[in-house]
């Protein structure tokens, strides 16, 4: 339960922000407090282009994929979570984006953000965990965080525009 405190005095925090840049950040850093990752990547999806963006990567460049490309690309078509613990065995798995960043991807959590009407609006995607493969409870965590914070982020998201 001290997860789930921790998001809620995590929340007033959010509440506070109204610049998108900000908020991506303090959601990325408690995503990845609370999963003890190295990186947290949000992809906002855009429906007119049909691609997934970030915003928040942890400073190697803008990452443009398809709608339906890789494991985060699946995370929003499924519209659920995905584990990934042996991405490079996976054949959704996008090795190009560890090649271009130099980055070693050893395992993988990704969780759909959902909005106000219950579309997918965004994936948050956390990389490797410390000493331990991602599992069932840090799906759970990182799933009520993605709902906990997916109002603030669709009015960020929307004075954004």
């Amino acid at each position: 339960m001290k997860s789930f405190n921790e998001i809620a005095e995590f929340g007033k925090k959010l509440a506070s922000l109204s610049n998108m840049d900000n908020a991506l950040e303090l959601i990325g850093e408690e995503a990845k407090r609370l999963s003890n990752s190295e990186r947290c990547s949000i992809f906002i999806v855009d429906d007119e282009d049909n691609m997934l963006w970030t915003k928040l990567n942890n400073g190697i460049g803008r990452i443009v994929i398809g709608l339906d490309s890789g494991i985060v690309g699946d995370t929003y078509t499924k519209k659920e979570g995905q584990i990934v613990n042996n991405p490079y065995e996976d054949s959704r798995f996008l090795p190009s984006i560890d090649k271009k960043s130099g980055f070693i991807t050893k395992n993988m959590l990704s969780v759909p953000i959902f909005n106000s009407k219950r579309e997918v609006m965004g994936v948050m995607q956390l990389l490797n965990k410390s000493r331990f493969d991602f599992d069932d409870k840090d799906l759970e965590i990182l799933t009520f965080l993605a709902n906990y914070i997916s109002g603030s982020l669709e009015l960020v998201l929307m004075q954004d525009n």
